[in-house]
């Protein structure tokens, strides 16, 4: 049986945090606002687990309700809490099943300390125009720093619930981002992540934009390597296209096009457009960039003429990642209730098609890089060091040395299938 944790001194909260970056942002201002709280990495010493949860698709509630089960097996007396995205879309449920002892939505989380308190179970979904005010000067067991800059999304995306859950897009306040970036700076970080729901919609609602914000940021001592989200097509302006040749821009950019074919692009009512889409892919690479983006197989209505349109269509993108994912319906969206559905099979098959392509995409990437790469290294697993170079991919390092947390140039290192390797 457990020991009472309460009796040996300060309680401690595990975060199992789902989903995109903007819920491991939201799970680290929880963390900074405990002051009656400890945070542990280990779930089983904890008196209290805080799941941030992705509702995205239905397959991302069933993850949430598999972690609870597996937290209900362990049986160690843990008080479970829920928020992120799926409070809204499943958190009443899990109350009334008894599987959680509170929810509250993301507008919330910066009075976790009293919520963790509750002795009775509690609903308390917050609202959906909430701004974050609080400013975080560190993150736990992070090498580089997620910057939290805009909330909620104004488009409409057929097959998508998060502007539902999240609301329509706002931005922060310029000052506290700034602030912000640096205190980080001064604890010692020097690449940062700018994330949100919809990134690139930052400042339209406060009459400047992302491409002022990070030239403010480029000037703050410290400031090595300014990272983005996932970003629109339509979101890259000329304005942005300035900043392209700035050295402290990551020279990788993640796009979001969701699919290269027009028709398919219309059915989930995107607002990008192939052609332009290539126009832009285009002037990236020639300006050195690697250029990832996000891809969904198997919507409804994708019929092997128009997969095989968009297998031709990518052929022709320089793209070198990829975050893609077999369709998952949504329920309470256009595309939950469209017509002809593609069978699983067929989807995961289109999956590993697209995946393969822009693999090898990526590997001919590599082996074209001239120069050196700036590489920040993250971890260390088996005796080797991982880490992100300046173009989003990852090179494993063997030393002698202690490199966790370290910036370092390589310059010399082999290309392999899955990733570079070097030894310094």
């Amino acid at each position: 049986m457990r020991p009472n944790r309460s009796a040996l001194g300060v309680k401690k909260v595990f975060f199992k945090t789902f989903g995109c970056r903007t819920n491991i942002y939201d799970s680290q201002v929880m963390m900074s606002s405990m002051k009656d709280y400890e945070v542990t990495l280990n779930e089983s010493e904890a008196d209290a687990i805080v799941i941030n949860s992705c509702t995205v698709t239905n397959g991302a509630d069933t993850n949430v309700r598999a972690y609870i089960s597996s937290v209900e097996k362990e049986g160690h007396g843990a008080k479970v809490f829920l928020t992120g995205c799926g409070a809204h879309t499943k958190g009443e449920s899990l109350l009334k099943e008894g599987r959680i002892h509170g929810v509250f939505g993301q507008s919330e989380k910066e009075k976790i300390d009293s919520l963790l308190k509750k002795e009775q179970p509690f609903y308390d979904p917050g609202d959906l125009n909430h701004i974050d005010d609080v400013i975080v000067d560190d993150f736990v067991g992070k090498s580089r720093a997620f910057i939290k800059i805009q909330e909620g999304c104004n488009f409409r995306c057929s097959y998508c619930i998060i502007p539902f859950v999240r609301g329509d897009a706002r931005s922060m306040s310029e000052s506290r981002i700034l602030e912000q970036i640096e205190r980080l700076a001064l604890n010692g970080f020097g690449e940062f992540i700018l994330t949100g729901t919809n990134v690139g919609s930052y400042g339209q609602d406060t009459k400047t934009s992302l491409a002022s914000l990070m030239k403010k940021m480029s000037q703050i001592r410290g400031v090595r390597r300014i990272r983005l989200g996932s970003v629109e097509p339509i979101q890259i302006t000329d304005e942005f296209k300035e900043i392209l040749g700035e050295p402290w821009m990551e020279k990788h950019m993640h796009i979001a096009l969701q699919h290269t074919s027009p028709k398919m692009l219309k059915l989930m009512n995107r607002r990008n457009v192939f052609k332009q889409d290539k126009e832009l892919f285009e002037l990236l690479s020639s300006k050195g960039y690697a250029i990832g983006t996000d891809f969904i197989t198997g919507h409804p209505g994708e019929s092997e003429e128009l997969w095989s349109e968009a297998m031709a269509n990518a052929r022709d993108l320089p793209l070198t990642h990829l975050h893609a994912f077999t369709y998952s319906k949504r329920d309470g969206t256009p595309s939950a209730t469209m017509k002809p559905e593609v069978n699983g099979k067929v989807a995961k098959q289109r999956l590993h098609e697209i995946q393969d392509l822009i693999n090898m995409k990526n590997y001919e990437f590599r082996k074209a890089v001239t120069g050196e790469l700036e590489v920040l290294i993250e971890s260390q697993k088996d005796g080797l060091y991982q880490g992100l170079d300046q173009y989003f991919n990852k090179i494993i390092v063997d030393s002698k040395e202690d490199l966790i947390g370290n910036w370092i140039t390589i310059k010399d290192y082999e290309v392999k299938k899955e990733m570079n390797y070097a030894n310094i």
